[in-house]
Formats: structure tokens, C-alpha cells, sequence
């Protein structure tokens, strides 16, 4: 599914620079000293640009996603110790029970570890 939906996306992509080169061209002059550029150099200057542009944003894409990820993380410990922090004021009385669970859940899951390997 993955795979399908980023071969589409890069058709997509695709598609969106064909018709920025071909089809916009009226829409965007390039002007070197005061020059506007012409003929043959224009579409490949303008492409040259487009690559640039496309390099640059995928390395903030890829930026971004550790960012996010990062903040994510930060924010669903956030949201867990909070969670601890509530549970532990509302329903004091179960501290005693849960503390022995908690031993006990910790030596099974140290037996289940050794009897794995």
C-alpha cells in the first residue's frame, strides 16, 4: 500500500513540474544583471532552479519528520506522567495493590526473557 501511494505521489509530482515548466512559463521571467534570460538556457536554468527548490524541501521534509517525531515523543510522556501523576491522586488506596503487581509482573517478564532464549 505504501509503495503504491509514493508512486503515485511522485507521478503526482511529476506532473505538477511538467506543467510548471511547460505550461507556466509566461508566469515566472528569470533575470540575470538586469537581463532577462531567453531561448534554449531559460528552460534549463528554470529547471536547474526546480531541482534545487525540490532538494531543499526534501531535506526540511526529512528535518521536520524527526522534529515532529522528537516533540511527539516528548509529549506522550508528558501526557503519560500526567496520567500517573491523576491516577495516583484519584485512586490513592491502590497504590498498595499495585506495587506488588508491579514486582510480580517484573519477575515474569524476567523469567519469560531467560526462558526465551
Amino acid at each position: 500500500m505504501a509503495k503504491k501511494l509514493a508512486i503515485a505521489l511522485a507521478i503526482l509530482m511529476l506532473g505538477i513540474v511538467a506543467w510548471g515548466l511547460f505550461l507556466e512559463s509566461n508566469a515566472v521571467t528569470i533575470v540575470i544583471n538586469g537581463q532577462q534570460v531567453t531561448g534554449p538556457l531559460k528552460d534549463a536554468i528554470g529547471a536547474a532552479g526546480l531541482v534545487v527548490a525540490l532538494i531543499a524541501l526534501f531535506c526540511a521534509a526529512i528535518l521536520l519528520v524527526f522534529v515532529f517525531a522528537g516533540i511527539g515523543i516528548s509529549v506522550l510522556g508528558c501526557v503519560v506522567f500526567a496520567g500517573m501523576i491523576l491516577a495516583w491522586l484519584t485512586f490513592p488506596f491502590l497504590l498498595p495493590l499495585l506495587i506488588p503487581l508491579a514486582i510480580l509482573w517484573g519477575f515474569i517478564a524476567i523469567t519469560r526473557k531467560t526462558n526465551a532464549a
